[in-house]
């Protein structure tokens, strides 16, 4: 009788030990990260949840996407997020310097830009010159989105050399959008004639052709990413910026069209 009263109480203690949510081999429940992010890497972020969740490095991620001075401003405001992936580095140093995040802006890409059209090319545009032509319709984004600020930069550049340009070009703008991703819908509906926008979403899009710009004219984009203060899970955030900034990270987001991180 005492010998299976020892065996029951073992039966009973092997059992809680399994229902346990942690073991001694020190396995623990997936911490929740989430992560806002410029619109812009909607589609490559999908790809990089899925290679880094099966991984099982220990985090699941939960991803929010708009403009990234958008989600610069909600995190201001006390938005819950552990990760900021911006389209610039500029938001990124704002909420460091707001003391909203930990340590440096970590850039984990780059990227291009370039003119896109609706398919088919309606209104003719073969140049850059052409978005200055007198009723050209241009979709853009508000003035405070990063891809308007490369924009600005773009249009500055092919100025020279060509006065009244810059001026034709914002007479030509007819509305400005909260993000690239919108421009891009925009003038896939055919609702402008061209857009300045990352090569990325070009690519992206089966409804849209594209005019390059000259890289003389061109600009890079820097994409960088910041760990939230207020995160409960900073180890975790800063293990993940550290892995996309990474080899590993990168060799998901290449096949988007992204470039390698560069300062």
């Amino acid at each position: 009788m005492r010998r299976a009263t020892v065996i029951i109480a073992l039966a009973v203690v092997a059992s809680a030990c399994a229902a346990s949510p942690a073991s001694s081999s020190g396995t623990t429940v997936d911490t929740q990260l989430t992560i806002f992010a410029a619109a812009s890497l909607t589609g490559a972020l999908d790809a990089v949840k899925r290679t880094y969740e099966a991984a099982l490095r220990g985090a699941s991620l939960t991803i929010s996407t708009a403009s990234s001075a958008a989600l610069e401003t909600q995190i201001e405001q006390g938005a819950p997020a552990d990760v900021f992936l911006s389209a610039d580095t500029a938001n990124p140093q704002k909420l460091v310097a707001g003391g909203f995040a930990e340590g440096d802006a970590v850039v984990f890409a780059g990227n291009q830009l370039t003119i896109i059209v609706p398919a088919g090319n309606p209104a003719g545009i073969t140049s850059p010159a052409d978005l200055a032509r007198p009723g050209i319709k241009i979709i853009a984004a508000g003035d405070e989105v990063p891809i308007s600020q490369y924009a600005a930069r773009v249009v500055a550049n092919l100025a020279r050399g060509a006065p009244g340009f810059e001026a034709a070009y914002d007479a030509n703008v007819v509305s400005k959008e909260d993000n690239v991703k919108a421009v891009v819908a925009k003038v896939e509906l055919g609702e402008g004639d061209a857009g300045i926008v990352y090569l990325t979403d070009a690519t992206a899009s089966a409804k849209v052709d594209t005019v390059d710009i000259a890289v003389s004219a061109n600009v890079h984009a820097s994409y960088a990413g910041v760990v939230i203060r207020s995160s409960a899970h900073a180890d975790a955030a800063t293990a993940f910026l550290a892995w996309l900034a990474g080899p590993d990270g990168q060799a998901v987001m290449r096949p988007f069209g992204f470039l390698p991180p560069t300062p």
